[in-house]
């Protein structure tokens, strides 16, 4: 880590802000000390699966930007926003030195939003994303992006939205590289 950012701030004007405090709206913790939570029952995952939320009246969330008429549409709308992001990494890559080759894999655990975008028939659940549609077509056929499916228990980003099964939370986050600082060693 420290080579890579000698070298970052040798190509760019940079500087430390040190440890991560906040990332994605979650606050993130560092010590070596007692959290006063000793008296605690823990569980397993944050998060119970299958869990039906009841939303009354007085109680609603907040309205979205976006109106989705279809899961696939939504997941769709999320794979558009995710090339994007690709596409400036791609850029980023790029301008050091380091373009990709081949195309980047957006992976991807709905099978349906999939199909979309390598369908070119028009259906009737994909009419509110049709300028989407062509902006990603455009970038599949010039082979920029691909689109692999990944099963939803390998997909790392589930554990970050929704709650998912002991096994899988906990293989996510070993692989995401998160430790539990609390824990014995």
């Amino acid at each position: 880590m420290q080579n890579l950012h000698k070298y970052l701030a040798s190509e760019f004007e940079m500087k430390s802000l040190g440890d991560l405090k906040y990332f994605l709206g979650i606050e993130v913790a560092r010590s070596k000390h007692e959290t006063e939570m000793l008296d605690c029952k823990p569980i397993d995952t944050p998060s119970e699966q299958n869990h039906k939320l009841r939303l009354y009246p007085d109680q609603m969330s907040k309205k979205q930007k976006v109106v989705s008429m279809s899961s696939a549409e939504a997941e769709y709308r999320g794979m558009t926003q995710g090339v994007c992001e690709l596409l400036w990494l791609r850029r980023l890559l790029r301008d050091l030195g380091f373009g990709p080759q081949k195309p980047i894999d957006l992976y991807c655990d709905n099978k349906v939003a999939i199909a979309i975008e390598h369908n070119l028939v028009q259906h009737d659940c994909t009419k509110h994303v049709e300028v989407d549609r062509h902006f990603v077509k455009e970038k599949l056929d010039a082979k920029i992006i691909s689109f692999p499916f990944i099963s939803s228990k390998y997909q790392l980003a589930n554990v970050l939205m929704k709650a998912v099964s002991t096994t899988v939370f906990l293989n996510s986050l070993d692989k995401l590289g998160m430790r539990d600082i609390f824990a014995s060693t």
